[in-house]
């Protein structure tokens, strides 16, 4: 086998590009981290993963979806999760790091996605993860009643939510399979004027009491496409400590929640099977 000549730099992986059932999905090496890959599909980006240390979180929404897994329950605590959407297994990979012991359903309609991300990117054989090659909704209803700890929604096909995660009667199917303590994290993308994302705060707060939004604060003011995590649950969540974590990302976000999320609302209706549409395409430039 021959040697690398001292003083030589390792040679930068290639990436890697197949066609998946959701488009063209690329795996491009980050340049900055040795082992790290961004996946991209369509050349959008999906999410990235540091295969030696997973609990680096790339993404700004991704970061924030950490922070609640994180403040769901004491440190190290195992927990059930289903995450909707399985992208690169960023967020699985994430709680297998920080919760080493916890069970995890994965649902992801792109079967050749998963055996692509399988392939080059492969999961720990040891973590307690299930990955179910199916639609999300259709994945939910497969989960025992009360069995999550956590249910984390990050499902977009072209670039957009699909209508039928959006409604009051699919958060009924959330309802179903959190525990009475469970939370329910979703990741929102909506540009001005934020129609789409005011309303998914109305659906969520017919079917949660408690409820907070994390987001920029220029998507906040409709100055730019860009996600927003919402949290809902049945107990009080930890505002506090999330909206201080949120505001020390290397990217600041801002977290509203109570009076403040319900007059950014603005009056928005909660969204139905029978009314409900995508989340709006992002415009081009996003990805520029």
């Amino acid at each position: 086998m021959a040697r690398e000549r001292r003083g030589s730099r390792p040679r930068t992986p290639e990436a890697v590009v197949e066609q998946v059932d959701g488009g063209l999905a690329e795996l491009a090496p980050d340049r900055e981290r040795a082992n790290a890959w961004t996946l991209l599909i369509d050349g959008a980006p999906q999410s990235h993963v540091d295969l030696d240390d997973p609990t680096y979180l790339d993404f700004a929404y991704q970061r924030r979806i950490g922070h609640v897994i994180d403040l769901a329950a004491p440190a190290r605590q195992s927990l059930n999760v289903v995450h909707l959407g399985g992208g690169a297994f960023t967020l699985a990979r994430y709680v297998v790091a920080t919760r080493p012991r916890s069970t995890q359903q994965v649902v992801e309609i792109d079967g050749r996605l998963v055996q692509l991300v399988r392939t080059h990117l492969p999961l720990d054989p040891g973590a307690r993860i299930r990955v179910r090659s199916v639609d999300a909704r259709a994945g939910l209803a497969k989960v025992p009643d009360g069995w999550a700890d956590l249910v984390v929604a990050d499902v977009f096909s072209a670039a957009r939510t699909p209508a039928h995660l959006t409604s009051t009667e699919f958060l009924d199917e959330v309802r179903r399979a959190l525990s009475p303590t469970g939370w329910y994290v979703a990741n929102l993308a909506d540009g001005p004027p934020l129609a789409h994302l005011r309303g998914q705060i109305a659906t969520a707060a017919v079917r949660f009491p408690e409820l907070a939004l994390a987001a920029d604060p220029v998507v906040f003011r409709g100055k730019r496409f860009g996600n927003a995590v919402l949290v809902a649950a049945d107990q009080p969540l930890p505002v506090a400590e999330l909206t201080r974590r949120v505001a020390s990302d290397p990217h600041p976000g801002r977290v509203e929640h109570g009076r403040g999320l319900v007059d950014f609302t603005g009056g928005a209706t909660p969204v139905t099977d029978t009314a409900a549409a995508p989340s709006p395409p992002p415009p081009p430039s996003v990805f520029r």
